[in-house]
């Protein structure tokens, strides 16, 4: 892990050997004004008014071109430092934002939102903050500390020999604390990850929770995580106050050495006042390093705890892989064929059946063949596999025995860019992004010019409407196409895929949430779009799908029947009976009356 963190200096090489540089002239400086002041005091200032004076103009020049070094220095340490920061910072979001778009559904079905936004933040930022600030300071600091003990040793070696000796024993205590502050500064991460998803859930969820009144509610959960956070804060800083009293002794106990055994040093003739005054001002030069040392190790430890979760993400490998000899899907006919297909999510029990301790699949042993250009509805109840059907055929999941095939390309053989840019999808929940109506639209195809933006507006049904806004497609459709109403939105969704102009078609639940009206324009747009193209229909809204070629019975992973509308309401089977109960206003349970009294006779 180290090594993938110092992967990152590589293109920032020349600027950080540059601040490297720049720290140690820092350091340099700042050792060498208390032995100039020694050597003054101690020579040139003993000989009397005239030799000072003559003495003072070349020493005043030399200390500001020294002090004006050091400022630039400083200058540079402070701004391209952090600069390089920034940027080890900004690829390291770049890094992990690329490797969430490489995951499957699986992971997103795993992973809560506000735990990758936390790691993306607030992670990414102590990093940046270590990956500056960590290196100047082991440098600078490390060079005064060694350099200040060269100095006193030749100054007086038995002096500074009790303050080296105390301070490694402080040194080793504060290593120990140390060690305790990293499981408390990775819990604070975890913590503060949940206080961000606990926040993403209730602003994502506002408009149920104002509908059911449940503000109370959604305040006390967010307070109990909030809580926790607090208390993570807390032992944190406990941890940090026993750490920083542990320095601030050390300090104190290091001027008592020098007061006490340099005084005693200066009576036995083996140190003179200007020396012990000397010892003085080295022992905050001295001491000054280490207590910032001691304050970057929460710094260090924060990123440390902050790379460890990045590097969890970068080091995960995606579900869904293009296989290295990957070739584009080159649809001829968009002929679809699905042989013995079976899938169970991970860590789910969706759809699943237990019985004897065994999880059934969510799709089990599912064969379909789909012809070109029909168009196939699957009907069957909830968390019988509809969805998950689909959702396989654009690889969201990969499938874990049987196949998938398009014009006898198996979906794993080929590139996942080119198989999604055949495949369009219309859901039941759609999303827009929260920008203008023709950039929502232009996500189809990025790069469409405005006269097919708006050629695929008419085809599905929503131009008028749009120039009849004030803005027109320039208006501003708000999170989530917030501003529209679910009918505006749905044909906005299927103008993106009109633009997209894919060979093979899935609509899913495209109008289940739609009211009449805005069912009726909405299933002409989607009529429309479906001409000519491979199209797979997911419906319990069975007058949505009377026109289809064909319709196939999903339930419990299988297709268990499947014939044209007529074909299948002459079988008396399961989808006879959805039809009668929708139509015909009869409950199932009296449905399957005569069948109970038959087996009783």
């Amino acid at each position: 892990m180290f090594r993938r963190f110092l992967a990152y200096y590589g293109p920032q090489k020349h600027l950080f050997i540059a601040d490297t540089v720049c720290a140690l002239v820092i350091a340099g400086i700042d050792l060498a004004f208390p032995s100039i002041l020694r050597s003054l005091t101690g020579g040139l200032f003993t000989e009397g008014p005239s030799a000072i004076m003559a003495s003072l103009g070349m020493i005043a020049a030399g200390l500001v071109a020294m002090y004006l070094v050091r400022c630039a220095c400083r200058y540079f340490v402070s701004a391209q430092g952090h600069i390089m920061g920034a940027r080890m910072e900004s690829k390291m979001r770049q890094d992990l934002f690329d490797q969430y778009e490489r995951f499957s559904f699986s992971y997103f079905d795993r992973v809560n939102s506000g735990d990758m936004m936390s790691r993306v933040v607030n992670d990414l930022f102590d990093i940046c903050e270590a990956a500056h600030h960590v290196p100047e300071w082991i440098i600078i600091c490390g060079v005064e500390i060694v350099g200040a003990f060269v100095i006193l040793f030749t100054i007086s070696p038995v002096l500074a020999g009790v303050m080296a000796a105390v301070t490694a024993l402080f040194v080793v205590v504060m290593v120990r604390q140390n060690f305790r502050m990293r499981a408390v500064y990775t819990d604070n991460r975890l913590k503060i990850s949940g206080v961000n998803s606990q926040l993403q859930d209730s602003l994502a969820g506002m408009r149920v929770v104002k509908s059911f009144a449940n503000e109370e509610t959604e305040r006390a959960k967010f307070r109990r995580s909030n809580d926790r956070y607090l208390d993570s804060k807390e032992a944190m800083y406990r941890v940090m106050g026993t750490y920083q009293a542990t320095s601030a002794l050390m300090t104190g106990v290091l001027f008592t050495i020098i007061v006490v055994l340099g005084g005693y040093l200066v009576a036995q003739g083996q140190m003179t006042a200007v020396d012990m005054a000397t010892f003085a001002l080295y022992i905050s030069l001295f001491t000054t390093p280490i207590e910032t040392l001691v304050n970057s190790t929460e710094t260090f430890q924060k990123a440390i705890a902050g790379f460890r979760r990045m590097d969890e993400v970068l080091m995960s490998t995606p579900d869904v892989l293009d296989k290295p000899d990957a070739r584009p899907l080159e649809v001829s006919a968009g002929a679809i064929e699905y042989r013995d297909v079976c899938f169970t999510y991970e860590d789910r029990e969706i759809g699943a059946d237990r019985r004897a301790g065994v999880e059934r699949p969510v799709i089990d042993h599912l064969s379909l063949s789909i012809r070109p250009g029909e168009t196939i509805a699957l009907v069957g109840p909830s968390g019988g596999g509809k969805s998950t059907t689909c959702s396989l055929l654009p690889r969201f999941y990969d499938v874990q025995s049987g196949s998938i095939t398009i014009d006898g390309q198996d979906v794993r053989d080929v590139t996942q860019e080119s198989l999604r840019r055949a495949i369009g999808l219309v859901q039941q929940d759609v999303y827009l992004f929260d920008g203008t109506i023709r950039e929502n639209i232009a996500y189809g195809r990025p790069g469409a010019t405005n006269d097919e933006i708006a050629q695929a507006a008419r085809r599905a049904n929503i131009h008028d409407f749009i120039e009849s806004l004030e803005d027109g497609y320039d208006t501003v459709v708000g999170e989530r196409g917030g501003r529209l109403s679910g009918g505006q939105k749905q044909r906005i969704a299927i103008a993106r895929v009109f633009l997209k102009d894919p060979k093979i078609l899935i609509l899913d639940e495209a109008t289940s949430a739609l009211d009449n009206e805005s069912e009726e324009a909405v299933q002409e747009s989607l009529e429309r779009l479906a001409a000519d193209r491979t199209t797979i229909i997911i419906a319990h809204r069975l007058s949505t799908i009377k026109g289809a070629d064909e319709i196939a019975t999903v339930e419990h992973g299988q297709v268990v029947e499947r014939g044209t509308h007529e074909e299948l309401l002459a079988r008396g089977g399961t989808y006879a009976r959805y039809y009668r109960m929708q139509f015909e206003g009869v409950r199932a349970r009296e449905l399957d009356e005569p069948a109970a009294t038959a087996t009783h006779g």
